[in-house]
C-alpha cells in the first residue's frame, strides 16, 4: 500500500465503528466511512468532542451537525499546494488527502521530465492533481462534468498562486471531450483519471464504472503523444481492484506503448493507532520503471 505520510494539515487521528475522526488544519471532524467495520475502543478526547459530525441518514444522504462554530470554508496547505475545505453534502470535504501520493509522484514525473508536458486530468473534482501539476511545471487541460466542482478548482488554483499558469478548465463529459480531442489532433504526456463508481453528464449521460472503462482507457489511449509519460487511473469502487486495473492498463497502454504497469491500494496512517485504512485504489502505466 501507499500510504499518504507528508501531510502537516491533515491527520487521520483514528478510526472506528464505522467512521473516522479527522483533523483539518484547526477542525476536528467524524465522518463516515464504510471501510471502517472495525469496532475498537474509541479512546481520544476527540471522538467526543469534534467540531461537526456527519450522520447518514437511513434514507439516503445525512447531514452535518456542528457542535462548535466553524468557519463556512477554510485552507490546507500540502507542501507547496493551498486547498479550500468545506462541510458538503454525503459526507464530502472537497478534497481526498490520499490522493497525495499520487500528486507527488505525478509532479515528479513532470519535473523529471526534461520537456514541456502536457496533462489531461479527466473526472478532475475540485483540482488537486491538477494544481499539483501545474506548480511541477506542466500545462493542465482540467474536465469535469460538474460546473460547481470546477469553479472550486478554480478557486484552489488561485490559493495555491497557479491560477496564471497554462490551464484550461472544461466542464463537460469526460467521454466526448476525450472523442472531440481525438478528432481536433491534441495529445498529452500525461493522463490521469479519477472516474465515479456511477454518475451522469452535463446532457443526462449514465456512467457506470464497470461497464465503460476498460473501452474509456482504450480511447485515451488515441490522445497520448507518440512518446507519453504516464497514465494514472484511480478508483473507489470497491470491485475494481488494483489487479483489475493493471491489467487494463496492461492490455491497452503497454501493449502500445512498452513501458511498465504498477498498482497498488493507497491509504492513510492512523496518528493515534498506526493502523493504515485503505481509502481506494491506483494503478499506473510509465514509460520508466517507478
Amino acid at each position: 500500500m501507499r500510504v499518504a505520510d507528508k501531510w502537516q494539515d491533515y491527520e487521520l487521528i483514528d478510526c472506528s465503528c464505522g467512521d473516522r475522526l479527522e483533523r483539518w488544519g484547526n477542525i476536528t471532524l467524524i465522518r463516515p466511512d464504510p471501510q471502517v467495520i472495525w469496532k475498537t475502543e474509541k479512546e481520544h478526547k476527540l471522538w467526543y468532542n469534534a467540531d461537526a459530525i456527519y450522520h447518514r441518514s437511513n434514507s439516503g444522504g445525512g447531514n452535518w451537525e456542528i457542535k462548535h462554530k466553524i468557519p463556512n470554508f477554510w485552507t490546507v496547505n500540502y507542501r507547496d499546494l493551498t486547498f479550500n475545505i468545506k462541510t458538503m453534502g454525503f459526507k464530502h470535504t472537497g478534497l481526498f488527502p490520499e490522493q497525495a501520493v499520487n500528486w507527488d509522484l505525478t509532479a515528479d514525473i513532470i519535473k523529471n521530465a526534461g520537456r514541456e508536458v502536457k496533462v489531461l486530468n479527466l473526472f478532475a473534482y475540485t483540482g488537486g492533481a491538477t494544481v499539483s501539476a501545474l506548480k511541477a511545471g506542466a500545462s493542465v487541460v482540467h474536465v469535469d462534468a460538474s460546473k460547481g466542482m470546477t469553479l472550486w478548482a478554480k478557486e484552489n488554483a488561485v490559493s495555491s498562486g497557479v491560477a496564471e499558469k497554462p490551464v484550461r478548465w472544461i466542464v463537460d463529459d469526460c467521454i466526448k471531450f476525450v472523442q472531440r480531442e481525438i478528432r481536433r489532433g491534441n495529445r498529452y504526456d500525461i493522463i490521469i483519471m479519477d472516474p465515479p463508481s456511477y454518475g451522469r453528464g452535463p446532457g443526462g449521460e449514465v456512467w457506470k464504472l464497470e461497464n465503460e472503462v476498460y473501452g474509456f482507457v482504450e480511447l485515451c489511449s488515441k490522445v497520448l503523444s507518440d512518446d507519453p509519460l504516464m497514465m494514472l487511473i484511480n478508483s473507489y469502487t470497491t470491485g475494481l481492484s488494483p489487479s483489475v486495473m493493471e491489467y487494463i492498463l496492461g492490455a491497452t497502454i503497454k501493449k502500445k506503448f512498452g513501458g511498465t504497469v504498477t498498482g497498488s491500494e493507497i491509504g492513510l496512517k492512523t496518528s493515534s493507532k498506526g493502523l493504515v485504512l485503505p481509502c481506494g485504489a491506483s494503478a499506473i502505466w510509465s514509460k520508466n520503471k517507478l
